[in-house]
Order: C-alpha cells, then sequence, then structure tokens
C-alpha cells in the first residue's frame, strides 16, 4: 500500500533496525520503535488533552496527552509532531520543543506498547479541529489542574501521559518554556 504508515523499529539504543507497518505493530508482544508525545498549550497556559478513538487499535477511548505518534524514517520529531498535530487536530504550533527524553512498556487489553517516545513541548493559537478516525473529544484545562487530578485521580489517562505529565513537571526547561510561554505564541 502507497501511503502505508511504516514505525521505525530500534534497539535500545536507539538504532534503527528496520521499518514494519504501524497496522502490525502493536500486539501482544510489539517491538521497540520510536514515538512521540506532545503536551501543547495556549496562550492561557491550558493543556490540550484528547480521547483518543474508539476506532484506535492502542488504548481506545482513553484520555491522553495532545498527540502522540511515529515519527518516519530519517523524519525529527519534531517534524513528526506538527505532521500528526495537522492529521489529527487540524492545528499546527507556532514552537515546538524536545524536553526529555522517555522509554517505556506498558499493556494494556493484550496490546503492548514499547517506544522510545520523546517529550515534545508545543504552543498554539489554533482551535482544535479533531479528525473522528483519530480523536473522540478534546478539552483544554489549566496545567495546574491537570497535575492535580493525575495525583488525586491516578488511572484517569493513559499510563505515559501520566507520566510524563510527572517529568514535565520537575524539569527545568519545561518549566522556563510553560512561564514564558507568551514569547513562543
Amino acid at each position: 500500500m502507497q501511503n502505508e504508515e511504516l514505525v521505525v523499529l530500534v534497539d535500545e539504543s536507539n538504532q534503527v533496525l528496520g521499518t514494519m507497518p504501524k497496522a502490525d505493530v502493536h500486539g501482544a508482544e510489539t517491538p521497540l520503535h520510536r514515538g512521540f508525545s506532545l503536551f501543547l498549550f495556549n496562550q492561557k497556559g491550558e493543556l490540550l488533552l484528547q480521547e483518543r478513538s474508539h476506532s484506535k487499535k492502542t488504548w481506545p477511548l482513553v484520555w491522553s496527552n495532545s498527540v502522540c505518534g511515529h515519527p518516519a524514517l530519517d523524519e525529527s520529531n519534531i517534524d513528526a509532531a506538527q505532521r500528526r498535530l495537522s492529521h489529527e487536530l487540524g492545528m499546527s504550533a507556532t514552537h515546538l520543543e524536545e524536553v526529555s527524553p522517555y522509554r517505556y512498556k506498558i499493556v494494556r487489553d493484550g496490546v503492548m506498547e514499547n517506544e522510545i517516545c520523546p517529550i515534545l513541548v508545543g504552543f498554539t493559537r489554533d482551535v482544535p479541529k479533531p479528525n473522528p478516525e483519530e480523536v473522540e473529544a478534546v478539552r483544554w484545562t489549566q496545567w495546574s489542574e491537570f497535575l492535580e487530578e493525575i495525583k488525586a485521580k491516578p488511572g484517569s489517562y493513559s499510563e505515559w501521559c501520566e507520566e510524563e505529565a510527572r517529568i514535565l513537571e520537575a524539569h527545568p526547561r519545561f518549566q522556563e518554556l510553560y512561564t514564558n510561554r507568551e514569547q513562543y505564541l
């Protein structure tokens, strides 16, 4: 298939081992592959959250961070995030930055996620226009309220989203970006 999305398979050192069609990657024993996670904020400092589409193979109808995806071979995480942001939410970012490395392996409902998945932070002035094939619903929430929610009710969001939020909360570069967000909008 010409437009088939390929996922980049890697070893624990993030060295490329090959590619595999996205449709074939996720299962009970998912090979390690590259991904990314984006936390997108608006001028008010609100985080965009999305409920994953009911038709998703991985984590359907689970609330998560703004956008997750897989970079193509020889595609930067920044370019991949802009591509998926446009595809999933009809948006673009005025600034995107890779803030922290992240590696995880999680199983839910017999499906494993197994990724080297850097955490990106971005800013936008756009209004989300969700693609129903990718996104069931969206909502904006204050960052501080989101952090309180995941502390008070763990398991309300995807496991990676909650872990990554805690990493960002403690990360000096994220704090600097978030505090000075006006200059990126």
